[in-house]
């Protein structure tokens, strides 16, 4: 039986006889008796497992070391010690051996950063079982939310031609011999007969989906060469991007708002243990934050009036906000102490934005939006996307970019185009929320940043 399942019923396992299987986490051996802390990795509660001299191989049972496998048939009784419940061991035998030398033993509590040089073995910590299971349950609850209102799941493709941010930062796919490369490169001679990369965004290819099945949402890996060492980048990271159609920034606002709330009530409603681990040794308060945010209005607010805010506040900033440019992180918790809750900026300054977003009649703005969440700053960002055919060469000619690298993109505007909108959020920043963990490196299993491409 596994351990959620036991737990789920432990009530009714009273007295009663059941057999799990799983690891050591804790052993201490007395005389004639021994405590082993159990784990089975299905639920976050551990059981404890009482052993006698009654055994018939109590010394060898003695002498297991942690992370040993085992399983164990007992009977369910009511403790008396922390625990509510323990288990009266019957038998127990060893299914697999432990060596000395693990590393993830009783005494002390290793550091995050320890972890991370052992990050196949982190799995089995506490903190980590928390973190992957929640990871787990929010991306169920992405796809189940997006699948109850009629969107398609789209694949976007990992390898592209396109750039979609027009930023430049892409790990290059090739099959050419990079020690043998004099000179010039010719692409025809490579695989796919022109330069390719990973993607840094499945949202150009999402909206070709869009605009056959009206709504549509990816959610996969995407890729950054960005030499960044921060807490939040990492060069391989999730991303959930829907698109719809027939849709404007007011209706991608709400869609962005009632995603989040659906997502977050969805672990609070079903990771409770782990929650409650979180708030205890995590994050003070992480609970109630959650909570807090499912029941706000999120504010709505252009980029101008933010800066106006910002520069009447009678605070010394690092970074000075100014109208046209982008804010800070000071920046943006600043404005949702302002609003004491989550706060959606709009309309920003076109020339600090991508070249896909809509232009707006005052010819200086786009209608793009960020979410601003307390205790995170930005967690998601989207737009309306542009889809009159030659505002869009227009933007695209102006940043240098050329149209007929994207001409099926464009041609999206001259066959039967529609005012559509997306956004973006990165997976792993909505981990860092639900969880407190505020290091990327700590809620993707395997992280790949600058220098580290460990496993």
């Amino acid at each position: 039986m596994d351990l959620k399942e036991l737990f789920a019923n432990i009530k009714n396992l009273v007295d009663k006889e059941v057999t799990v299987e799983g690891w050591i986490k804790n052993h201490r051996d007395q005389k004639t008796f021994g405590f082993i802390d159990f784990s089975d990795g299905t639920c976050q509660e551990h059981l404890q497992i009482v052993y006698d001299e009654k055994l018939d191989n109590f010394n060898a049972i003695t002498k297991l070391l942690i992370g040993c496998a085992i399983k164990v048939t007992g009977i369910i009784r009511k403790s008396s010690g922390k625990q509510d419940y323990e288990m009266q061991a019957l038998k127990i035998e060893l299914l697999g051996d432990c060596a000395k030398d693990y590393p993830l033993q009783a005494k002390g509590r290793p550091t995050r950063e320890f972890l991370r040089e052992i990050a196949y073995l982190r799995p089995r910590t506490n903190l980590f079982q928390a973190v992957f299971r929640v990871r787990s349950i929010a991306a169920y609850a992405i796809h189940k939310y997006f699948q109850e209102r009629g969107y398609v799941y789209f694949h976007a493709p990992l390898i592209t031609a396109s750039d979609c941010e027009g930023a430049g930062e892409m790990f290059q796919v090739t099959t050419i011999p990079l020690d043998k490369i004099k000179g010039e490169v010719d692409y025809s001679k490579d695989f796919f007969g022109k330069m390719t990369n990973l993607t840094v965004s499945g949202q150009l290819e999402a909206e070709t989906f869009a605009m056959a099945y009206k709504k549509t949402y990816t959610f996969g890996p995407t890729f950054r060469a960005e030499n960044s060492n921060t807490k939040t980048h990492a060069s391989e990271f999730w991303m959930i991007e829907p698109e719809i159609a027939f849709c404007d920034l007011e209706g991608d606002m709400d869609i962005m708002e009632d995603m989040l709330k659906y997502v977050v009530k969805y672990v609070l409603e079903n990771a409770l243990s782990e929650i409650a681990f979180f708030d205890n040794f995590v994050e003070k308060g992480l609970k109630d934050k959650l909570e807090k945010l499912i029941n706000s209005k999120f504010v709505r607010i252009d980029h101008e009036e933010v800066i106006k805010i910002l520069k009447e506040a009678k605070v010394d900033w690092e970074f000075t906000p100014e109208y046209g440019e982008d804010i800070a992180k000071e920046h943006e918790k600043y404005i949702t102490e302002y609003f004491n809750g989550p706060v959606f900026i709009k309309n920003w300054p076109k020339d600090i934005k991508a070249f896909y977003m809509k232009q707006n009649p005052d010819g200086k703005t786009v209608a793009a939006v960020d979410l601003e969440v307390p205790g995170a700053g930005e967690l998601m960002g989207g737009s309306q996307r542009e889809e009159n055919y030659d505002k869009l060469i227009s933007r695209m000619t102006e940043l240098g970019m050329d149209p007929k690298s994207l001409d099926w993109y464009l041609n999206l505007r001259r066959y039967g185009g529609c005012v559509h909108s997306g956004f973006g959020m990165g997976f792993e920043r909505l981990i860092i929320y639900l969880t407190g963990v505020d290091n990327i490196r700590d809620v993707i299993p395997y992280p790949r940043t600058p220098g580290n491409c460990d496993y």
